[in-house]
């Protein structure tokens, strides 16, 4: 018995238990099974030979099956380790005397802090917790408004949900059945976009009111100046690269000097800061010097095969400009779409890739690994201009800042290369080798684990982590030599076996003896494994719900509800993400994106509207779920390590301005579209 009646009902229950506070998974799975065994009733067969039964078996063994999902328990390791590790005390301070003339300088630095760990760790209510720990006294000690303290942690913790590798992007791509690598390049420019509209809002305000952010007094942020370096100054200006180069050929200069810890100055330490002082001009160097190789070597020469090696089964290009999907041509009318469950989508791309050659390579679901898609490889229209244009205003800027730099400055520099520089290569390599097709999402979140465990490690043994690295750095080159490998895949086989060396032997080399060492590892498996079990445990609850509410004619009716209202496709963008918005208020994304999300994804073929697009405004939306009361999770993380005097309506009035922010930044995206989808376009064809 089926009636669209049940399946309303389902939805008005779902949302009250969870309010009440019943666990969402279980929740989702005792009202599919209980409605499902309503909807299968036959008084002529026994109860258990009820169809329900056999409904919860293959849904669970599909999400069971997902490949999509293997990359959120490597990605969530990634962020716990990196937690337990406590490399972001440093980073902290590092950031913060980097920017200690900026207006609020600690609230700008704990908005960058917070964006750029939330991008390492991806878990919400560790990095404001922590961040809360660490920022939060110093800003009110300070004489900071309490609202402006409290809204730069909540606002910038959940920035790492939304800048890839994201989680909620992954949930999203298993439901949708969308490219998890498409999804991570349309969310990369509406992220940081997101970042800038939270510290121009900072700086504003601490511009036009001074007295909520007073200046830091100089005692501060000074740093200690050692000895040696105070020798190599020059000038009025106090310039130290010249007379830091000049010691490099003449140690003569420093003879007699002492360092910060007072020993006397070696070479060795003069080398390794010219290294230190060297680090700006090498990542940009490697910046630029990536970019010419995937625009014009990597990328380009497979233009010429692209017409021949493109196969039928290549999804249909993202919309260039509009923010919604073109049709074919101008003759086709827009095909009537029929209600979809959760999963039919990723069937359906399933069921396209089984046509491809049996001798193909396997391909992980919801990854772009393929060179030459129609549309890729393309050099951009006036490529040159701005890469050389670029260059040579980075060079001026490079210029500039060596020029002015003293040795206070070098302190600082050598301070940020100790803190942020291997998170952030880390980062940078982890999200380059997915949106540049160079591995899957999950090979990527395997890095980024084994990375993130490498720098835990290296914070506690650096000595053997160097040389344990060495050590597998030769061997994973010299296997690749005996293979016949290119000078491209010895490096790459040299790093690998550099951190894999490097991480696994100190690890067991220090496990016995080092409780910490094995406290740490052991929480952060078992938060992974808790956090992967809820996430699973949902997709299983939502799967059987979908299909029984469905069943039931649910999707169904609310489909010809929403086409009943003639809506235009902005219409139906706009109340869509209302609709969403709203629900942002008394629930968490994730139940969103796996109960509310299906509702919508059957019908944007009908209002033409790009899924990438609509996915990345959902997940930008969903910023608000963390800032919106009652259930504001930020507010509640940041209330359990504030002080006592700091009260939840104080915290809850900090967060208020960044969710009209956040809709500020959906109106910038349904406006300009190109800022969501030129780059998965460029990289992936359009």
């Amino acid at each position: 018995m089926s009636d669209p009646r049940l399946g309303l009902t389902m939805l008005g229950l779902i949302v009250v238990t969870i309010m009440m506070g019943f666990p969402t998974a279980f929740t989702l799975m005792g009202l599919g099974m209980i409605f499902g065994y309503i909807a299968f009733w036959d008084p002529s067969h026994y109860w258990w030979q009820n169809h329900i039964f056999d409904l919860i078996v293959q849904r669970t063994y599909g999400v069971m099956t997902n490949d999509t999902l293997l990359s959120i328990p490597l990605f969530v390791y990634m962020g716990y380790i990196m937690e337990r590790a406590a490399l972001i005390d440093q980073m902290f301070h590092s950031v913060q005397v980097a920017f200690r003339r900026v207006p609020a300088s600690l609230a700008v630095t704990t908005m960058l802090v917070c964006a750029f760990w939330g991008i390492a760790s991806g878990i919400v209510g560790a990095v404001v917790i922590l961040v809360g720990v660490i920022a939060m006294r110093p800003m009110l000690n300070a004489g900071y408004d309490v609202r402006l303290a409290s809204g730069a942690i909540t606002a910038g913790g959940t920035l790492g949900i939304l800048i890839p590798p994201s989680v909620m992007l992954i949930v999203y791509a298993a439901v949708a059945g969308q490219s998890i690598v498409k999804l991570y390049a349309a969310a990369m420019i509406p992220g940081f976009f997101l970042t800038f509209l939270y510290l121009v809002y900072i700086l504003g305000w601490a511009i036009i009111n001074p007295k909520i952010a007073p200046k830091l007094r100089e005692d501060q942020y000074r740093l200690t100046v050692p000895d040696y370096i105070k020798r190599l100054e020059r000038g009025r200006s106090k310039r130290v690269v010249s007379g830091l180069i000049a010691a490099a050929f003449r140690p003569s200069l420093v003879r007699g000097a002492t360092a910060a810890d007072g020993r006397p100055v070696h070479y060795g330490l003069i080398v390794k800061d010219v290294l230190s002082a060297a680090v700006p001009v090498a990542l940009t160097v490697a910046t630029f010097g990536a970019t010419w190789w995937y625009v014009l070597i990597y990328n380009a020469p497979a233009v010429t095969t692209a017409a021949v090696s493109a196969s039928p089964g290549v999804a249909a290009p993202l919309a260039p400009s509009s923010g919604t999907a073109p049709a074919t041509t101008q003759s086709e009318a827009p095909q009537e779409v029929k209600p979809q469950e959760l999963g039919e989508a990723e069937s359906e791309v399933q069921g396209t890739e089984a046509q491809r050659s049996a001798d193909a390579p396997p391909e992980e679901f919801g990854s772009v690994t393929e060179r030459g898609v129609a549309g890729a490889g393309k050099v951009p229209a006036h490529f040159f201009k701005w890469f050389w244009g670029l260059a040579a205003f980075s060079a001026l800027v490079l210029a500039y800042y060596f020029w002015r730099m003293d040795g206070e400055g070098l302190e600082i520099l050598k301070e940020l290369v100790v803190s942020v520089v291997p998170l952030g290569v880390l980062t940078v390599v982890v999200l380059a080798v997915i949106l540049f097709g160079i591995c899957t999402a999950t090979e990527s979140a395997a890095i980024g684990a084994l990375g993130a465990l490498y720098l835990a490690v290296m914070a506690k043994y650096q000595r053997q982590v160097w040389w344990w690295s060495l050590v597998g750095a030769i061997i994973g080159f010299g296997l690749g030599w005996w293979e016949g490998e290119d000078f491209a895949s010895l490096l790459v086989a040299g790093s690998i076996g550099g951190t894999l060396v490097g991480t696994v032997v100190p690890v067991l080399w220090n496990l016995r003896t080092s409780p910490e060492l094995r406290q740490n590892i052991k929480q952060a498996t078992f938060l992974t494994a808790k956090t992967t079990a809820m996430v699973c445990w949902l997709f299983v609850g939502s799967a059987l719900f979908s299909a029984v509410f469905a069943l039931h004619g649910g999707q169904g009716l609310v489909e010809r509800w929403v086409l009943s209202m003639n809506l235009s496709p902005m219409g139906f963008q706009f109340m869509a993400q209302l609709i969403i918005f709203l629900l942002g208020w008394p629930l968490e994304w994730t139940e969103i994106i796996i109960i509310f999300c299906p509702i919508f994804i059957p019908l944007l073929s009908h209002f033409q509207v790009d899924p990438i697009l609509f996915g990345t405004m959902v997940a930008v939306n969903l910023q608000a779920a963390f800032l919106s009361p009652p259930v504001a999770m930020s507010a509640f993380y940041l209330k359990a390590v504030a002080p006592k005097h700091v009260t939840l309506n104080q915290i809850f009035a900090g967060m208020m301005p960044y969710m009209l922010i956040v809709c500020l930044c959906l109106v910038f995206m349904y406006i300009w579209p190109g800022m969501t989808l030129w780059l998965p376009e460029f990289l992936y064809g359009g």
